[in-house]
């Protein structure tokens, strides 16, 4: 099984980058379905993460960052160097992807994805808004060509 998840928040212009391409990548399965692939907007719900994940072979995480880098610039990142174990805390807010990759394989051990990579994309814009600025269009049109490759090899793997 092969899981996608798309993370970020509509309302914040590039932050809405992971959850843009997994809709994308659910009308591309969806005109093209296959049975061990699975794709989710899990928008800013980081233990939405951690559960849609459990029972998949591999899993890709899509999301948006600000490292001050070049906008734009997309990172391919094995999960394991972005695992963290979250800080004690009453609020789910707090709770982010990175927490879900390190508490979902304590918790459901092989019932959780050994390969995981994460897609992030620089953004150029954080503040209000409902558009990608163009600089992160071009590089989530990059990221879903490679994404929709992947589903296709994966199409005969799985």
């Amino acid at each position: 099984m092969l899981t996608i998840i798309g993370c970020g928040n509509l309302n914040r212009s590039d932050d809405a980058v992971g959850v843009i391409i997994a809709q994308r990548l659910q009308q591309y399965l969806a005109q093209r379905p296959h049975p061990h692939m699975r794709v989710y907007d899990c928008g800013t719900a980081g233990m939405e993460v951690m559960f849609q994940a459990r029972g998949s072979k591999k899993l890709i995480i899509i999301d948006a960052s600000s490292t001050g880098s070049e906008p734009g610039a997309v990172f391919k990142v094995p999960g394991k160097e972005l695992e963290a174990l979250p800080e004690p805390s009453y609020n789910l807010h707090d709770f982010r992807w990175d927490h879900a990759l390190a508490a979902g394989r304590k918790i459901f051990k092989e019932d959780f994805p050994e390969e995981v990579t994460v897609y992030l994309i620089e953004a150029e814009n954080l503040g209000f808004g409902l558009e990608l600025s163009p600089v992160v269009q071009h590089s989530a049109d990059l990221v879903f060509e490679e994404i929709t490759a992947i589903i296709r090899q994966n199409e005969k793997e799985f």
